[in-house]
């Protein structure tokens, strides 16, 4: 962790994606010098549904660079495309990964503080940003889910800036259980309890884990 960076800051504007031309914010485009990051994420980036992607819980998204070969031994037919920003990402990260975090991990990015609280789930956008329906299927099976982070302070970021964790209130809370919980259902009553009462998870989450505890 004290050697992480951000690589590269990517955003981009709601267009036509796949051949029917669905409206989507998931082709990012590289951003050079600083850029804002408000409490709903980064300035000139945009979603095109609210009701499932953007919003304070899935403001900025996370992706570590160590995950693109693994995909471009998955898809060798597309491997040109596996490049810093295709996952969809706003930071494109080195040296960290899903099992460097917990949840509710806090870091420092230039001078904004973000914390994260959830991963990525795919969706059909996913397999249009790459014509290849196998896409969605292989992140889940693979767990390389990326992470969303809430902004608690906006600031500024660029690339090359450290990452530095200032908090880590859940240390028996790995991110990579998070993960295992949310894709593959592996969950155990332990889990539920521990996910209802977790600050800094999701909310939509917390409440999830309520609702299966009620029931």
């Amino acid at each position: 962790m004290s050697s992480a960076c951000l690589l590269s800051v990517q955003t981009g504007p709601v267009a036509p994606l796949g051949p029917d031309g669905v409206p989507s914010g998931f082709v990012k485009h590289a951003r050079t010098g600083a850029v804002r990051v408000d409490m709903l994420g980064l300035d000139g980036d945009a979603q095109a549904d609210l009701r499932v992607h953007g919003g304070p819980e899935k403001a900025v998204y996370g992706y570590a660079a160590s995950h693109y070969p693994a995909w471009a031994r998955d898809f060798p037919d597309l491997s040109d495309a596996f490049v810093a920003g295709s996952m969809g990402e706003n930071l494109t990260v080195g040296d960290m990964d899903e099992a460097d975090l917990c949840v509710g991990d806090v870091h420092a990015i230039g001078s904004a503080l973000l914390q994260v609280c959830q991963p990525r789930q795919p969706c059909f956008k996913f397999a249009l940003r790459f014509n290849n329906r196998q896409m969605p299927q292989t992140m889940v099976g693979s767990g390389r889910s990326g992470w969303y982070y809430r902004v608690l302070t906006p600031g500024v970021v660029k690339a090359g800036d450290p990452i530095v964790r200032r908090e880590r209130p859940h240390p028996d809370f790995p991110f990579q259980r998070l993960v295992a919980i949310i894709y593959h259902g592996q969950v155990t009553r332990e889990d539920l309890n521990r996910m209802a009462v977790t600050p800094g998870l999701a909310s939509q989450w917390q409440q999830w884990a309520r609702q299966r505890l009620g029931a």
